[in-house]
């Protein structure tokens, strides 16, 4: 891709664009109590989201003290599936800025692109239902490549499919997952500290660490001037 393509910035969704916490929870509890288990507070379950579905109920069934074969897991995974795809916005909301620094960026000449481990149709349908799938150029799921983060290749793709150049990119993520998957690709990674990691992102090594998505643009521009010194 040549350089004069213009930059991207790429998002994370789950814990970075949205905060999906009280109804990916509650979900997971709705499968905990048919399998006959208390359910988890969203402030203490919060951290296990990130690493997908599968990773959330296996978390909860360990919290539960319960052990949980591959195959019950594939049975569960298909209820949680199904039990969240209608439920997919009941709580959820973009992050306060969200959508002022989108349009910002998309204003300055920005591609936008989403990258996340949840599945490609929850994504689309989420992001849909908060006013503002359109805005992206693509969007990433788990299950869109063969390769999902922290693999370099979901991000180097999702860039490529975009029509974006990984020389003028920039990752926004939530968790170590985002900042090694953009390490992997190297490739410069914003991280926010509110989103969804048992480890606070200042000690994961992001290049900025923004507070507030106010900030977002001053940040992102700044990488790109960096990159291309």
């Amino acid at each position: 891709m040549a350089l004069s393509a213009p930059p991207i910035a790429v998002f994370d969704l789950d814990g970075t664009l949205a905060d999906t916490a009280a109804d990916l929870v509650g979900t997971l509890n709705v499968v905990l109590d048919q399998e006959g288990l208390a359910p988890l507070p969203v402030d203490k379950a919060r951290d296990m989201i990130g690493a997908g579905a599968r990773a959330l109920i296996q978390r909860g069934f360990e919290a539960a003290g319960r052990d949980l074969t591959s195959a019950h897991l594939d049975q569960l995974f298909e209820r949680f599936m199904a039990h969240y795809g209608s439920h997919i916005r009941v709580h959820t909301e973009l992050f306060p800025g969200v959508r002022g620094a989108l349009d910002r960026l998309e204003q300055a000449g920005y591609i936008l692109a989403v990258c996340t481990n949840k599945v490609e149709e929850h994504s689309v349908k989420l992001l849909d239902a908060l006013g503002v799938g359109g805005m992206f150029a693509f969007n990433a799921g788990r299950d869109t490549f063969p390769y999902f983060k922290p693999d370099a290749r979901h991000l180097t793709m999702t860039i490529a499919r975009a029509g974006g150049d990984p020389g003028r990119a920039v990752m926004v993520g939530d968790s170590n997952t985002d900042i090694a998957t953009a390490r992997n690709a190297r490739i410069p990674v914003i991280a926010v500290p509110f989103g969804y990691t048992d480890t606070p992102v200042r000690q994961l090594g992001p290049d900025i660490v923004i507070d507030h998505f106010d900030d977002l643009f001053d940040s992102v521009t700044a990488l790109m001037r960096k990159a291309a010194a």
